[in-house]
């Protein structure tokens, strides 16, 4: 019994523990953000925005989730039941089953697979899975339009995201996220892949449905889109994922092109700072970014978000990814 234990349990604990340890501050940081999303908001409209609910209104996203978890759950009468309530399931658990090959500094990461960008890329292709199965089993015209919308809109931005991520991989000769960023010690990619950086960043905002493409939730059109029909914990699961979603992409947009974990300088004071610590403050720059586009930009229509995606996304990142082979061949820049 002493060896079993050894041999299986032990192991077995510590990734549960491994895997604790990035949900729970992954779930307050989702909660923070909602709050960070109204307060700057809020500055940027000239007004209080939540400051009732505990000091400076602290504690206002663990009221509205309690608000949220009491309340009950309805079901369409007309809605598939079971598709239903696993539609918002899906889409929560999707945006936290990522994290796992997020590295937070050298060596710290849950699975450290050599394919890292292919399941990142894998995994956020499945979101739209949760979002067509909500529109459709809600019964509801309102829901299965935002269904679809939301359906054209990821498949066409992931087209662009792919060629983003494809042009990377070029510079750095592997799949696996840690060597993407060791590959930035002598400078970030930004730089030299600024384009690339603002296709991916604005393609990550259509993705996740966020302003200006947030259409498939068009509260002028269709009543709130797919997640009409939803209340309480169901809901409340949508608007986790969605948050999840924002993070997960901030924290890949950190890793393909400001450098992950690495300082920005290679010298004292810079270096004093912990990995982890880079690593979330430029999560959450990535993420004001998020929310001031949010406050600044008009909401697109839906033939200028599809014009935008096939017609002078596709075409431009997919020179660019000939452009950069081009380059690094006949400079002879190629990986070793």
């Amino acid at each position: 019994m002493v060896d079993l234990w050894t041999g299986y349990a032990w192991p077995t604990i510590l990734i549960v523990l491994q895997v604790v340890a990035i949900i729970v501050p992954l779930l307050v940081a989702v909660a923070y953000l909602t709050y960070a999303e109204r307060k700057v908001l809020a500055s940027m409209q000239l007004r209080q925005g939540p400051n009732v609910v505990g000091p400076f209104g602290l504690l206002q996203p663990f009221a509205d989730g309690l608000k949220l978890f009491a309340k009950e759950t309805i079901v369409p009468a007309g809605a598939n039941r079971i598709v239903f309530v696993a539609a918002p399931m899906l889409t929560f658990l999707l945006s936290l089953v990522a994290w796992a090959v997020i590295p937070f500094d050298v060596g710290m990461v849950l699975a450290d697979i050599n394919v890292g960008i292919l399941y990142l890329f894998a995994i956020s292709s499945l979101g739209v899975y949760g979002i067509i199965m909500a529109g459709w089993a809600s019964n509801s015209k309102y829901a299965f339009l935002g269904g679809l919308r939301s359906a054209a809109q990821m498949v066409s931005y992931e087209v662009s995201i792919g060629l983003v991520i494809i042009t990377v991989l070029l510079c750095v000769g592997s799949l696996n996220l840690s060597d993407v960023v060791l590959a930035q010690r002598t400078v970030w990619f930004v730089i030299p892949l600024l384009p690339m950086f603002v296709v991916f960043f604005v393609s990550a905002l259509a993705e996740t449905n966020r302003a200006p493409f947030d259409l498939p939730e068009g509260e002028s059109e269709l009543s709130g889109g797919f997640n009409v029909e939803y209340s309480s914990m169901t809901f409340a699961l949508f608007f986790l994922g969605e948050y999840a979603n924002m993070i997960l992409m901030s924290a890949m947009t950190s890793l393909l092109f400001l450098g992950g974990w690495l300082p920005p300088f290679d010298i004292a004071p810079f270096t004093w700072i912990p990995g982890p610590i880079w690593f979330a403050l430029k999560i959450a720059a990535v993420l004001f970014l998020f929310l001031w586009v949010r406050a600044t930009v008009p909401r697109y229509r839906y033939d200028q978000l599809m014009r935008l995606g096939w017609k002078v996304f596709l075409p431009f990142s997919l020179l660019w990814v000939v452009l950069t082979a081009g380059v690094l061949v006949a400079f002879d820049w190629l990986p070793k």
